[in-house]
């Protein structure tokens, strides 16, 4: 089902579907709810400063930066794919969660809760063993133990950290966001990418000297 702009959901008309096939009925609907990521906004400001990122684009960037820095990954087998899979698929949750600021410790306190309750409801909109299959996508991101979900983790990280640091930290001063709570923030891509995280830290440094980031 589609949610309507007065948040009520509007059925599917079961005619439409060939030969009334609900499989395919659940995957539209699914489609249609999900285009509600591109309403969800984040914390982090478009390199332009223009507007706040929606996490439809934070999606979308992240999934194209999977692909280009792939060779640096740790793991010299891991599956792109899954890991592509997984950064597609991760934060459908900010439909009904929304988007809590990483440097938020009293959100991040019930966060993997509001998060999980929403994946139950948007992945269980999916027919049978896709439903399960998306599920299971989604809580090997949370686990970060493979080697997928660590190479996910550390795009997930460096996409936002070099958003921050192309806007001279504008969001971290607003927070007033130190340098080891980015270092700490950083360490997924320590694991996921050394080469990356060689990068981070040089970056995370002239942040600091030129103002953009608290000591």
């Amino acid at each position: 089902m589609a949610r309507r702009k007065d948040g009520q959901h509007q059925e599917l008309d079961s005619g439409l579907i060939p030969d009334q096939n609900d499989r395919l009925k659940r995957q539209v609907a699914f489609l249609l709810e999900i285009d509600q990521l591109k309403h969800t906004f984040r914390q982090t400001l478009l390199i332009d400063r223009s507007r706040h990122e929606n996490t439809a684009e934070h999606s979308w960037h992240i999934a194209v930066a999977a692909l280009l820095f792939a060779e640096h990954g740790a793991d010299d087998d891991f599956d792109l794919c899954r890991a592509l899979r997984m950064l597609l698929l991760h934060d459908i949750v900010e439909i009904d969660a929304g988007d809590t600021y990483c440097y938020d410790e009293h959100g991040k306190g019930d966060q993997h809760e509001r998060e999980s309750r929403a994946a139950d409801r948007l992945f269980g909109m999916l027919p049978g063993q896709q439903s399960a299959d998306f599920r299971a996508l989604w809580d090997e991101f949370e686990a970060a133990e493979t080697a997928e979900a660590r190479y996910a983790h550390a795009m997930d990280r460096f996409q936002a950290f070099m958003h921050n640091y192309a806007t001279e930290g504008q969001m971290w001063r607003a927070h007033g966001i130190q340098r080891p709570q980015v270092v700490a923030r950083m360490q997924p891509v320590a694991r996921g990418a050394p080469l990356l995280w060689q990068f981070v830290r040089t970056l995370i440094d002239d942040a600091v000297n030129r103002g953009y980031l608290l000591p």
